[in-house]
């Protein structure tokens, strides 16, 4: 056991085909060493971290070498390692370059972001991927940094680091570091990504949430875009973003976030205290985090709200986004309704380190103007928010074999049963929503105008048909995008029958519909003749329709 097997030149294994990818290593807990003064970075990584490590060297060709750049732009030989075959018949080898001096994670800036930048756009056509190493710390803010940063990447950069060194006994670093690699030299996901705990994220959608949990980092508002199990790298191939233009990657080489601040709001905050946060000297941005859903308090006399808009008319961009981990902001309540009016951007579901290096990335760029800024804080540019639009409706383009191929299964079901209410089918009606596990789904969906079963079963030919779906549980209640409900389409239509079925079912008619159709209900009782001499008592109150017995209660 333990025993290292040397690959010959002329095994299998060797024909195998090989990525490359470059590691940066900017610093961070995973490439510390323990000292007597506690934790201190080391140089010679590769070395003594790495190759010693089976799972990181499978010993074949030691001496292979190549090119590199460093941030300066200076050419470099690294020594190179090469994994074993992963899981997809692929070596993955590897080199190491080191920054100099090593970036202190809770003390980068854009001036760090930029050095990983440059190297990255340096050694792009040399390498398959790239693996950055980082300090936890500001891991998130760097990979929201790096998002912005670069345009139409075409390969992936995946940030990763560690919660203990790795040459603790008890570490997650060779499982964050080996499985960035093999992702990075595997598989072509063109984005800037994060690593840790067999979980790959879209870096801007990313925040830590442990110190000390080798879980440290979530995505709580997007899906992870690959996981690393016992069986390989399970990738959510719907998720990842692709460039949509034909343009070679760039990058924008400076991030402002010195003149961007974020505030914290908390019950009490004073105006004053938000005042002079806001009249800080060369002041571009603020991120304001807020209550719930992007609530702040506005003061008695709207003070609050005052000071957040005088700053906005001075030509600061606040951006609104809530102090949850997960959720969005949006003008539901009052007081988030008020800073909308003041002329706050409202950040969706943007991160804090999302939402401060996007408004940083943008004050950067040149000649942007205030109202394009706010314009595109909305806008999802990297896939860093969920951005919410409005349902639509569009014929679709294509013969009708292509529009129907598109529908989903739910769908093409209330399509069939939209088509069977009209015809008066009772039987096919039974089928669909006696043979379909998801029929209470189907009893709520609607179709383009907003109509539901109810609504077409209330003009339709057969009231059986609309007993059936009634029994079935569905609800009387629902409104068309006309605001019309099926009792309205029915006194409408003349439906006699599936007006008395409706009213015994509970319908009435909604407010604005009642005022309209006063006479015309009055015509439809007249001429049901005996039956409506009849009354039933309902909360005290006399109804001018008959009783049908054969109609249990149904609880609307």
């Amino acid at each position: 056991m333990g025993e290292i097997i040397l690959v010959d030149a002329g095994s299998p294994q060797s024909l195998l085909p090989e990525s490359r990818v470059l590691v940066i290593m900017t610093g961070g807990t995973i490439c510390m060493q323990p000292s007597a003064d506690g934790l201190v970075p080391m140089t010679g990584f590769l070395k003594n971290a790495m190759a010693p490590r089976p799972s990181f060297n499978d010993h074949s060709a030691p001496e292979v070498k190549i090119a590199a750049f460093t941030k300066d732009g200076a050419e470099v030989e690294l020594d190179t390692l090469r994994t074993p075959p992963s899981a997809y018949s692929r070596h993955i080898r590897y080199g190491i370059l080191e920054f100099s001096p090593l970036l202190d994670s809770s003390s980068i800036s854009s001036v760090g972001w930029t050095e990983i930048a440059l190297t990255i756009r340096r050694n792009y056509q040399l390498f398959d991927g790239f693996v950055v190493l980082h300090g936890t710390d500001s891991l998130a803010y760097t990979a929201s940094a790096l998002s912005f940063m670069m345009a139409d990447l075409g390969k992936p950069v995946i940030l990763t680091g560690s919660q203990a060194s790795i040459f603790a006994l008890q570490s997650d670093a060779v499982d964050n570091l080996l499985g960035s690699l093999i992702i990075a030299g595997t598989f072509v996901i063109p984005e800037v990504c994060l690593f840790f705990h067999h979980t790959l994220y879209r870096g801007n959608r990313t925040t830590k949430i442990s110190a000390s949990s080798f879980e440290a980092f979530d995505s709580p508002n997007c899906s992870p875009l690959a996981k690393v199990t016992s069986l390989g790298v399970d990738v959510n191939w719907a998720l990842i973003q692709r460039p949509t233009r034909i343009a070679e990657f760039r990058i924008t080489p400076y991030i402002d976030t010195a003149h961007v601040a974020c505030l914290r709001i908390f019950p009490g905050i004073k105006p004053e205290m938000v005042d002079s946060v806001l009249r800080v000297p060369n002041l571009r941005g603020l991120i304001l985090e807020t209550f719930g859903m992007g609530n702040a308090p506005g003061g008695v006399d709207g003070s609050l709200t005052k000071v957040i808009k005088d700053a906005v008319d001075r030509g600061t961009v606040i951006v609104n986004v809530s102090q949850c981990t997960n959720g969005f902001v949006s003008p539901l309540y009052a007081p988030g309704t008020a800073l909308g009016r003041a002329g706050v951007v409202f950040g969706h579901d943007l991160t804090t380190e999302a939402a401060l290096t996007k408004l940083g990335y943008l004050l950067a760029v040149e000649g942007m103007k205030h109202s394009e800024i706010t314009k595109q804080m909305s806008h999802s540019l990297r896939g860093e928010m969920t951005e919410m639009t409005l349902p639509s409706f569009s014929h679709p383009a294509g013969n009708i074999d292509s529009a129907v191929a598109r529908l989903t299964s739910s769908e093409s079901a209330f399509t069939a049963l939209g088509y069977a209410i009209g015809n008066g089918d009772l039987r096919t009606v039974m089928e669909i929503l006696e043979g379909d596990e998801f029929s209470h789904q189907l009893l709520k969906k609607h179709d383009y105008a907003g109509n539901t079963a109810v609504h077409l079963a209330a003009v339709g030919p057969q009231s059986d048909v609309l007993r059936h779906i009634l029994m079935r549980g569905a609800s009387v209640h629902p409104r068309n995008r006309a605001n019309n409900t099926p009792l309205y389409l029915a006194e409408k239509m003349g439906n006699d029958a599936c007006v008395r079925l409706l009213r015994e079912a509970g319908a009435h008619l909604w407010e604005a519909e009642s005022s309209a159709e006063t006479s015309e209900v009055g015509e439809v009782a007249e001429n049901n003749g005996a039956e409506t001499s009849e009354t039933n008592k309902v909360n005290g109150k006399n109804t001018p329709w008959g009783r049908i017995s054969s109609i249990p209660t149904l609880g609307r």
